[in-house]
């Protein structure tokens, strides 16, 4: 019996383990899945917050971790952290945790180095400049400070995460981080009837709506339907398409007058019509460059090319020429369309007809591509380069030492925020605060709960010394300041483990440059389930 159970929960496990890499696999693709089984992740200090984190990489198949902690695990950690267990009481925490996490994904390789993390940050700070992506959690704010300052100039990500009594708080820190595959919601169909493409206007050569039988009228794709009554409010007004309001309800009501009439008189159920009516503002969606492809294409990194520019910057280059040569003006077709009520044939050669010319767009792209990287002097590959775009996106951060000094500080944006003396930005301000306590007496607020009632009025003069030293005239309610005292540095599983899974959501962000990352705080506040992002 014993054995049968065994073999089932083998089963169940290969089963969820397949589940989980479909999912993936529609989430990021295989190349997003490839970027992510060749990363290297650093995790400092295997607190449950860390363990969360690397849990929640370690499933999803990152290629291999490290984890530098030279902790001893104790009571406290058993207590908290779910990859800590009794009998590792006494066992360097790094090593410990290691083993758990392995056991997760047997194709996960996980390493620990059984050191202090000052060690490093004293000693041999390149160290940690051979990870694809540095995540530091509990690390007190002057080795952050020296941490963030060197991956910051060697271009390593940063990931910062917290998790202090019950607020959650994340600081992303890279110098620029450029996205090929950005995944926008609700992102407008790239139809092009404004400016039909060659192969666009002579298939509407084939359509010819009143000499139609009843089946073929209510079976033509939407996108046809509005093409061709385009085609006649062109030729009737200058060659303009309907812009205001005013003029679309004009469209529309054209579009509605085409409906087939019954033998009664009134107009037939023809839903593709009906769905052409109803997609009027996306199908007269104005083909341009967007204000942030514009940006791009200005850039210098995409102007001067080097032999070190990376991939991002070779394909918005490429895509630029192109823009400025077959595009006429535009990007290179995407070659999507929605789905539609209509016959499938039809719909069929009308998809064909974007598909061809999406990838006829993506063969000049690539062609570009090849010249420039020959001129660099440099290597690289790219897959269907031109679909994407229209989605590139560049982030670039701050660096911790800009948000830190007094004179760079975004300290009017702060007082704004704090109009509202309950937003998120006080528990930032609570956070600087307790630092500063540590800093001075070399241990938290209300680690000893003898000693929390002396630890108000202590906090209470760092916070005040805080807000004096950067210029803000700001009140706290004391009401945060005792909160603070009675969190005692407290790390709450439940907290760890939702921040655990929201960094993770953005180490993968990160590391497969796919989705948008945050810029550049996030509080999480887990009394109010509300949280908040911040550009520091």
């Amino acid at each position: 019996t014993e054995m049968v159970i065994h073999i089932a929960q083998d089963l169940l496990f290969d089963v969820n383990c397949y589940i989980v890499h479909a999912v993936l696999l529609r989430l990021w693709g295989d190349h997003g899945q490839g970027a992510l089984e060749s990363a290297h992740v650093c995790l400092i200090n295997a607190t449950a917050t860390g363990t969360e984190i690397l849990k929640n990489l370690v499933l999803p198949g990152i290629g291999s971790f490290t984890i530098v902690d030279g902790n001893i695990v104790s009571g406290e950690d058993v207590g908290n952290n779910f990859f800590l267990h009794r009998g590792n009481i006494g066992m360097n925490r790094a090593q410990a945790a290691t083993e758990l996490l392995r056991e997760l994904n047997d194709d996960v390789t996980g390493h620990f180095v059984p050191e202090k993390p000052e060690h490093y940050l004293e000693h041999d700070l390149s160290f940690f400049c051979k990870f694809t992506l540095v995540i530091a959690t509990q690390l007190s704010e002057s080795m952050l400070l020296r941490l963030a300052e060197t991956l910051w100039e060697s271009g390593i990500p940063l990931l910062v995460c917290r998790t202090y009594g019950f607020v959650g708080y994340m600081r992303i820190i890279v110098k620029e981080h450029t996205i090929i595959e950005s995944h926008p919601d609700n992102a407008l169909e790239d139809l092009r009837l404004d400016q039909p493409f060659p192969e666009l206007k002579d298939h509407l050569q084939f359509f010819d709506l009143n000499q139609m039988d009843k089946k073929d009228h209510s079976h033509t794709p939407w996108v046809i339907v509005v093409a061709k009554y385009l085609e006649k409010w062109r030729s009737e007004n200058s060659g303009q398409i309907p812009k205001t309001y005013k003029e679309k309800e004009a469209f529309r009501n054209i579009m509605r007058a085409g409906i087939l009439k019954n033998e009664k008189g009134l107009p037939e159920e023809e839903e593709n019509f009906e769905e052409a009516i109803k997609n009027v503002n996306t199908a007269l969606n104005v083909s341009k460059i967007p204000s942030s492809i514009d940006d791009i294409f200005n850039d210098e990194r995409c102007t001067n090319l080097t032999p070190h520019s990376t991939p991002f910057w070779i394909l918005a280059r490429a895509v630029k020429e192109f823009v400025a040569k077959e595009g006429k003006g535009n990007l290179p077709l995407r070659g999507t369309i929605p789905d539609m009520i209509a016959d499938s044939d039809k719909f069929i050669k009308l998809q064909n007809v974007y598909r061809e010319k999406a990838s006829e767009d993506c063969v000049a792209v690539e062609n570009y591509i090849s010249k420039l990287l020959q001129s660099v002097g440099s290597y690289g590959f790219f897959s269907d380069a031109g679909r994407n775009c229209a989605f590139l996106r560049v982030v670039r951060c701050r660096s911790l030492a800009e948000e830190y000094g007094v004179d760079t500080a975004k300290k009017d944006d702060i007082v704004s925020y704090m109009e509202n003396p309950d937003h998120e930005i006080v528990l930032y301000l609570m956070l600087r605060a307790v630092d500063r306590f540590q800093k001075q007496h070399g241990r938290y607020p209300g680690i000893y709960h003898y000693q929390i009632e002396g630890d108000f009025g202590k906090l209470k003069s760092c916070l005040h010394g805080f807000l004096q030293e950067f210029g803000l005239s700001l009140n706290v309610k004391e009401e945060y300041i005792q909160e603070f005292c009675r969190y005692g540095a407290a790390e709450p599983h439940t907290v760890a483990s939702f921040l655990g899974g929201a960094a993770a959501q953005e180490a993968i962000k990160i590391i497969t440059r796919q989705f948008v990352i945050f810029t550049n705080t996030f509080i999480y506040n887990a009394m109010l389930q509300t949280s908040a992002t911040f550009q520091l």
